[in-house]
């Protein structure tokens, strides 16, 4: 079995950024801006570019030693500092309540989208063969999550 090579700071902060961004869009039904963002680093006497911003979230540039930029953006998006940061730190349960909503609703999108492409083209059993094969994927992949 190979060794997983572990995932660095800058890409862990980046995917936890990115999740707290699609959060908070289904929360309030509108994803926050980078204007939002730096005013609320800002309202905390801190600076941030919008480079510096876009490298976070793309986990492309160095890891930012700014414990108090990263304690701003986690009091902005109502999470420990130690979220946006540590592989192992727990999931914060308004997130993860929010995650798996968003997972069903997509999961709901897929089977709605397939019932409507194929039902006119498709035998009824047909149609119960691909549900089930869509049903035996998704649970497949919530495993895995």
């Amino acid at each position: 079995m190979p060794d997983v090579e572990p995932r660095r700071p800058e890409e862990i902060l980046a995917e936890r950024l990115n999740t707290l961004l699609d959060v908070i869009e289904a929360e309030r039904g509108d994803r926050y801006t980078f204007p939002d963002i730096k005013k609320a680093v800002e309202d905390r006497g801190l600076h941030i570019s919008r480079q510096r911003w876009h490298y976070m979230r793309a986990g492309t540039g160095p890891m930012t030693p700014d414990t108090d930029l990263l304690g701003a953006l986690a009091d902005f998006f109502g999470v420990p500092a130690g979220f946006l940061t540590e592989a192992d730190a727990e999931t914060p349960n308004r997130v993860a309540a929010q995650l798996d909503l968003l997972r069903a609703m997509r999961e709901a999108e897929v089977k709605s989208f397939a019932a409507r492409s194929l039902t006119s083209d498709l035998s009824p059993e047909t149609l119960l063969e691909i549900r089930n094969i869509i049903d035996e994927t998704l649970t497949k992949q919530r495993e895995v999550h």
